[in-house]
């Protein structure tokens, strides 16, 4: 383990950039924030439970790290955390749209729609909220990169999570749509997990992980770590000359389409 933590990554330089991640206190979130911590950036993550932000705080290192509780779909919330990021570190070069909800499982004919327009609230618009604001507060003038974490279930049918996967199409196209209206100060991309080793998607995977493994030609389940690095790779200067994309990171698991 490294000085402040970080899990084990090796920590590089400070780089002088700072990103803002939104439900950065665990999971995939935790993922990304880690591994941009590891290479040098300030970061900070934003989620619903004060301890759990402050756990995770301190793992990443709180010299590099800071976290500001709130729902991602409160407008006050988005508000405040853009304001603290610039307050305390002047700038926000990055922007990671994490957030998501996903309350229901089961088919689209029987769903609620007071429910669907809860995720749409959380996955959808709150990420707009935030793109909204960073672009106002810092990127509008200086440039950057916003990368929203999507789904493969927003690039495919996904039964019994239809309406995540309907949101989550929706974000893939808020991406290309930021992505030609930012241009060229800021780069907008998108990242479609397969199912990752996390407590939010447990339901998809837990009592049966064999099974669920056995379709991934790679032999394993995602991790937050491997999320983490794609997301690194995105926002980076090597990834300058993209922008309007969605990297799919499934394992291999479209490869078994239609066998």
């Amino acid at each position: 383990m490294t000085e402040t933590g970080t899990q084990g990554r090796e920590r590089a330089g400070d780089t002088g950039r700072v990103a803002l991640v939104t439900g950065g206190s665990r999971g995939i979130g935790y993922g990304v924030a880690e591994a941009l911590v590891a290479r040098g950036d300030r970061v900070c993550i934003t989620g619903r439970n004060e301890d759990a932000l402050k756990e995770a705080v301190d793992k990443l290192g709180a010299d590099r790290a800071m976290g500001v509780a709130g729902k991602a779909h409160d407008l006050e919330h988005q508000a405040v955390a853009v304001e603290r990021v610039m307050e305390a570190y002047g700038r926000i070069d990055h922007l990671v749209n994490n957030a998501g909800t996903n309350p229901v499982f089961g088919p689209m004919a029987e769903l609620d729609l007071a429910v669907v327009r809860k995720i749409y609230e959380t996955n959808v618009v709150s990420a707009l909220g935030f793109a909204q604001r960073t672009w106002a507060a810092w990127q509008k003038e200086n440039g950057g990169s916003i990368l929203n974490i999507a789904s493969i279930a927003g690039v495919s049918a996904s039964p019994f999570v239809g309406a995540y996967g309907m949101s989550k199409a929706a974000m893939i196209n808020l991406t290309q749509q930021l992505a030609h209206e930012f241009a060229p100060g800021v780069r907008v991309n998108a990242l479609a997990p397969a199912v990752v080793k996390t407590k939010f998607a447990a339901a998809l995977y837990e009592g049966r992980e064999e099974e669920a493994t056995a379709r991934y030609p790679m032999g394993r389940l995602g991790t937050p770590e491997d999320i983490g690095g794609a997301a690194a790779f995105l926002t980076s200067d090597e990834a300058r000359w993209i922008t309007g994309q969605t990297l799919v990171v499934d394992g291999g698991l479209f490869l078994n389409a239609g066998v």
